[in-house]
């Protein structure tokens, strides 16, 4: 996939998240929508260049387009595991800037690379002569006691001066000390108008908006305003219908999505695969319970996935009886 197809995809991306966006929530998500970019979660770069990448950085080809988030702040680290993961054929690689949890910090790296632009200005330019394919950042618009007005610009001057030309801004501060990764993602208030500035300050960036965005209506005013992306997270994990079943045709102007109930078998191939080969049905459907939230019949999808898919011999036909709740409800 060429560069410029994966900063179209950028318009509307699914945000990187831990021990979520792995590549079953990701086929998953590819499903309902053909356009929005994918990104997985975080890997760091030790892991990659010395753990298990089969296990790390696989995915299905039907993913694309997709983006693997680094983590790190080794330059040399971050450019090899940049190479291996072109290798695996990712369409972009992220930096990670804007993880606050305390491993992160103590790896130095994450949001508290906000500290360090000139830093992170070594670490992409080091990726981007190692690989091909885009690398972009997503930060925090600081962190701590910094001051968001003085800090994001800088950085974003610093890093885009060493070649990166689209990053994804969650619109909040991250406090390093006082706050735990969850309530990093609450607590710090948003700060969209500063987004917004960015954009004015730097007109040749590709800039997207992440965090607190939970509809579509919120990312096409977004888009609206004269942001060239938006990145959703949590709203896109636990209501994907609500939002990837109508991306293609508001952000992307395409047609045809499928039903969620459609979804739901288009699935099973892909679950059947996986059970073959040794995997376990909560695996797999721990990511779809949120499919029908708000529809007659959601709770006995979600209750009877819950209690059955870790079952020895769980199989299509628990999905398959889940999804009866739904359809009765709807007769």
């Amino acid at each position: 996939m060429s560069a410029s197809e994966v900063t179209k995809a950028a318009r509307l991306s699914v945000a990187p998240m831990m021990d979520w966006t792995d590549r079953h929530c990701r086929y998953f998500h590819r499903l309902m929508t053909q356009k929005t970019l994918l990104y997985t979660e975080m890997v760091t770069a030790p892991a990659i260049i010395h753990g298990d990448r089969d296990r790390l950085l696989g995915f299905d080809a039907a993913e694309h387009p997709v983006a693997i988030q680094l983590g790190g702040s080794d330059p040399a680290q971050l450019a090899e595991a940049a190479r291996i993961a072109e290798g695996f054929g990712y369409d972009e690689v992220n930096l990670n800037c804007g993880c606050p949890s305390d491993r992160v910090q103590s790896g130095s790296f994450g949001a508290v690379l906000m500290e360090t632009p000139a830093l992170v200005a070594e670490c992409v330019n080091a990726m981007r002569a190692a690989v091909s394919i885009p690398v972009t950042v997503k930060c925090r618009i600081g962190v701590d006691d910094q001051m968001p007005e003085e800090v994001l610009p800088d950085f974003l001057a610093q890093v885009s001066a060493a070649g990166v030309d689209r990053f994804a801004i969650h619109a909040r501060k991250a406090w390093l000390q006082g706050l735990s990764p969850k309530e990093n993602r609450d607590i710090p208030p948003l700060n969209y108008d500063l987004v917004m500035d960015m954009k004015g300050l730097f007109p040749h960036l590709h800039l997207s908006v992440n965090g607190g965005i939970a509809t579509l209506d919120a990312a096409e005013d977004f888009l609206g305003r004269g942001l060239d992306g938006v990145m959703i997270g949590r709203a896109a994990y636990h209501v994907p219908a609500d939002i990837l079943l109508d991306a293609d045709r508001r952000i992307f102007g395409c047609d045809d999505a499928p039903s969620a109930e459609e979804v739901v078998h288009l699935m099973l191939p892909y679950i059947s695969r996986h059970i073959a080969n040794g995997g376990k049905l909560g695996q797999i459907t721990r990511h779809m319970l949120g499919l029908f939230q708000g529809r007659p019949g959601a709770r006995g999808w979600r209750r009877h996935l819950s209690e059955n898919a870790h079952r020895d011999g769980a199989g299509p036909d628990v999905v398959l009886a889940a999804l009866g709740f739904v359809t009765r409800a709807a007769a």
